[in-house]
């Protein structure tokens, strides 16, 4: 899953903690990349009951990971965020920048090196 600001995909990690972070944003799972971590303005979801952003999805449900506060996703579909106009043949419903033209080939040749293919 890519940075839902730039778009920058994650590599394999150096032993230790990530230092990618989990948010939601619109009812849905999302990813910061390091960099835009240091952005003030990140727009995630916070918690109703003390204001934090460090919150996960799953399940339909969003929990917070500082008070423990759980509540139900206002959105069934985690493509299309609740509240939001309709957004029928919309390219991108998730607000992410648009998918990199080069990942497919990026996914063959990771493919190909596993599998041992010319």
């Amino acid at each position: 899953m890519p940075c839902y600001r730039c778009g920058a995909r994650q590599t394999d990690p150096v032993r230790g903690a990530s230092p990618w972070k989990r948010g939601v944003r619109h009812e849905a799972q999302v990813l910061v990349c390091p960099d835009c971590q240091r952005t003030h303005d990140l727009d995630l979801d916070t918690c109703a009951s003390c204001g934090s952003v460090a919150l996960i999805c799953r399940l339909g449900e969003v929990e917070c990971r500082s008070c423990g506060s759980v509540r139900l996703a206002r959105s069934n579909d985690p493509l299309v965020p609740a509240g939001s106009p309709d957004l029928a043949g919309s390219p991108d419903l998730t607000g992410a920048p648009e998918s990199s033209p080069g990942l497919a080939a990026e996914v063959e040749a990771a493919l190909n090196r596993v599998l041992g293919r010319p």
